[in-house]
């Protein structure tokens, strides 16, 4: 991969760019205080299908313009979905879908948190700590050598303190440049209005 050079580089048209963080942990840290949450549970995905857990993934991640699992064609999704190394759990109030954890068990030596968002109205409840503990829990348990997860500048601006809060430290930045999934018809044209839509 080619590091940029310093400078501002123009992002092609109907695109927008993001900057990647990686971060990971070495060790498994001691879980940070949660607020009670008695009305949450977390419970793996039951209907493994690429209508189900699209729908899942947009509830979470529209907000964000998570489209990696949206752009992607249905026999690639299903064979990720039917991966047993793939955990995909929803977190739920009561009936209804909150949230979203899928950790990636398939390299035995590293666990990622591929995926890790709450629904806009269960930010700042302590409901992402509370998930969090629980995600660490899971993704410690094969005893793994270290857990990662990225975030970028579309998703929430606090993601990166409160990884770093969980006991995660940043590894390596770098730009992503991808199509903008609202002019692709993969989300609604007033997702992330905190992004400029640029047509």
């Amino acid at each position: 991969m080619t590091a940029l050079a310093p400078g501002f580089h123009d992002v092609p048209d109907g695109h927008i760019a993001t900057i990647v963080t990686h971060l990971e942990m070495r060790e498994k840290p001691a879980p940070r205080p949660a607020p009670p949450c008695p009305d949450l549970t977390l419970s793996p995905l039951e209907e493994r299908t690429p209508k189900s857990y699209r729908a899942l993934f947009r509830l979470v991640g529209a907000d964000w313009l998570w489209q990696s699992r949206l752009a992607m064609g249905d026999a690639a999704l299903a064979a990720i979905l039917a991966d047993p190394g793939i955990d995909i759990r929803v977190l739920r109030q009561g009936d209804g879908a909150v949230g979203l954890l899928e950790l990636d068990h398939r390299d035995s030596a590293a666990v990622e948190i591929a995926f890790f968002g709450l629904i806009a109205t269960m930010q700042g409840t302590g409901a992402g700590r509370w998930l969090m503990n629980r995600a660490l829990d899971l993704a410690w348990a094969a005893s793994p050598a270290r857990v990662w997860v990225h975030t970028c500048t579309l998703d929430h601006p606090a993601a990166p303190a409160f990884y770093r809060r969980s006991g995660f430290t940043v590894t390596r930045q770098e730009v992503e440049v991808l199509a903008d999934p609202r002019l692709v018809g993969l989300l609604p044209r007033d997702a992330a209005p905190h992004v400029p839509l640029f047509d």
